[in-house]
């Protein structure tokens, strides 16, 4: 649809099966994005507003790259599809041995995916597969953590912790279970970046250890940072115990970074930003711009190097698909490394830190305002609930930063952001004004 062709909306509003979202009151006041550019989406009416979000922390290098328009569209011209079942075209390789430049050692092989959820459930298939491969074929448990999110396929949902994801879809996959979260408004409420208190949570994996017996957990699979659950960070030397525990016991440790990847923390990954590799990193989102729909699962020489030692001279993972390597994510893919290169974009989240930390938390002394979590280019402000109406708070916020020109999410009373980091210092000190107002008027 034309930018400027306003006001035009689809006459049907139910063939569409949408994603996450309350049916009945979206009819009732549809929203239509028609046109995005830079920072900035513009709506149906015409109205345009500042992309706090990133789309859905995804559109790290801003909307509308005329860079990775044009690398796409040529990449129709030369080869529109071909697979990569005992086949393959070159830009998957080119685009995999670019790729891993950008992670640490021994992160250095690329399993490619089409999204968030496929890249975890295939982080879990292969670290299932990797234990029967090497003899541990007892290891079948996988671990994840209280109120993670990790996509929407079976595998992700299981080992995900949110509560309103999994309760719909029954008992899930069996020999799964969770360590504790990491969130603590008590003791780290307005942590100026990574909070203090908590690096002995991770010795929850202990008790999984105690409780299954260590021969029996394949992995543990956590974000960095957590994203769609709130903007949860992690406690300051708590990834560093997790990967220690891990390495012990012999157990996967698997990070997922499908929102911390490419330069959401100030790095090109949290393995980096942290210091602390693990044995197999799950991404997407940012991974193409958000242009074409694209994942990938990094995995570690001593992983691979495995699968590549069986003695069946046969398939060695028995799993992948139809779209795995897509020629035109693997184009969209390359431009946009071009532009995170070129204009040097990993690092521009820690240059714009400590700006981004004083204006988030100069709104903790507005009403209703119980925490606020920011690190690099993520932050969460928390609000306390209305009596007998959780969640309204923060969906009557996020309507008036709408009206005022900003789309900022909200998770429950949360309003959470994750912006382009091509955003402006004058463009952040306004995201946060307008913010500050809509706490105001929503008491």
């Amino acid at each position: 649809m034309n930018v400027l062709d306003h006001n035009r909306i689809p006459t049907d509003l139910d063939s569409f099966f949408m994603p996450f979202t309350a049916h009945r009151k979206f009819k009732e006041q549809p929203r239509f994005i028609v046109g995005a550019r830079g920072m900035y989406y513009t709506d149906s009416n015409g109205h345009q507003v500042l992309d706090g979000s990133a789309g859905l922390w995804c559109v790290n290098a801003g909307h509308y790259r005329e860079h990775i328009n044009s690398s796409i569209a040529a990449q129709l011209e030369e080869l529109d599809f071909a697979h990569s079942f005992n086949a393959g075209h070159p830009h998957a390789f080119n685009y995999a041995s670019r790729l891993v430049k950008h992670f640490p050692d021994p992160l250095n092989h690329v399993f490619f995916t089409n999204s968030g959820s496929e890249s975890v459930d295939t982080a879990l298939k292969i670290a299932l597969a990797y234990q029967k491969v090497r003899g541990q074929g007892s290891r079948h448990r996988l671990i994840g953590r209280e109120k993670a999110y990790h996509g929407m396929g079976f595998g992700g949902l299981s080992v995900g912790g949110l509560v309103k994801n999994r309760s719909p879809f029954g008992p899930l996959l069996p020999g799964t279970d969770h360590i504790r979260q990491t969130h603590d408004i008590t003791r780290n409420a307005f942590s100026r970046g990574l909070p203090a208190h908590g690096v002995e949570l991770a010795d929850d994996l202990i008790r999984l250890v105690e409780l299954h017996g260590a021969d029996t957990i394949a992995a543990v699979i956590v974000e960095p940072v957590g994203g769609a659950g709130g903007v949860h960070l992690p406690p300051e030397g708590y990834l560093q115990r997790l990967r220690e525990i891990c390495t012990e016991y012999g157990i996967l440790l698997i990070f997922d970074e499908v929102i911390t990847g490419f330069g959401r923390v100030g790095a090109s990954c949290a393995a980096t930003r942290f210091g602390v590799v693990p044995d197999l990193m799950t991404t997407a989102k940012g991974i193409t711009n958000a242009t074409v729909p694209m994942g990938a699962v990094f995995v570690s020489e001593q992983i691979y190097d495995c699968f590549m030692n069986i003695d069946d001279p046969g398939v060695e993972l028995t799993h992948g698909y139809t779209y795995s390597g897509h020629p035109l994510a693997c184009a969209a893919g390359m431009a946009t490394l071009d532009i995170y290169e070129q204009e040097n974009l990993f690092p521009r989240a820690m240059e714009l830190h400590d700006l981004w930390m004083d204006c988030a938390l100069e709104l903790r002394d507005l009403p209703n305002v119980i925490d606020i979590r920011c690190f690099a280019l993520l932050a969460a402000i928390e609000m306390t609930p209305r009596p007998g109406e959780p969640g309204q708070r923060g969906a009557d916020a996020a309507r008036i930063c709408y009206e005022n020109g900003l789309w900022a999410r909200n998770i429950g009373d949360a309003l959470v952001l994750s912006p382009p980091l091509i955003i402006s210092s004058d463009e952040i000190k306004h995201t946060f004004g307008v913010i500050a107002a809509a706490i105001e008027q929503a008491r």
